[in-house]
């Protein structure tokens, strides 16, 4: 694999573990709890899309797409998709180191394992 096609998929990766946090951050907002709750349809409408995080997730998703549209017009496609189990292993390490989330045993092993795969395809 070139290292530019490398470079975009990890690209592609960032971006989405990105999106992840951002719809974390912005799912977690008490406006966003409060509507989703018990709000009507348009008070929750109105209180997501007037969240700055979940709008700039979406949009950090959309850059991700497009740059993962760029990687399967090079690549093939069993070669591509195993490298999206990195952005497990990329949230897992944000939700631990930036949000404080618990890393049992059991999440640890798991992610271990998603990144060793990924290793696995990336070498052929």
């Amino acid at each position: 694999m070139k290292l530019a096609d490398l470079s975009l998929i990890l690209l592609s990766v960032a971006l989405s573990a990105s999106g992840q946090l951002l719809l974390k951050l912005g799912a977690s907002a008490p406006a966003v709890r409060g509507a989703i709750a018990g709000g009507a349809p348009i008070e929750r409408a109105l209180a997501l899309l007037g969240t700055p995080a979940l709008v700039g997730g979406l949009a950090v998703y959309a850059l991700s797409a497009a740059a993962w549209i760029v990687v399967l017009s090079k690549l093939d496609l069993s070669l591509a998709y195993p490298f999206v189990g990195l952005g497990f292993v990329v949230t897992f390490l944000i939700g631990v180191l930036l949000l404080g989330e618990p890393a049992s045993a059991g999440r640890l092993a798991g992610t271990l394992l998603i990144a060793g795969g990924a290793v696995l395809v990336a070498r052929g």
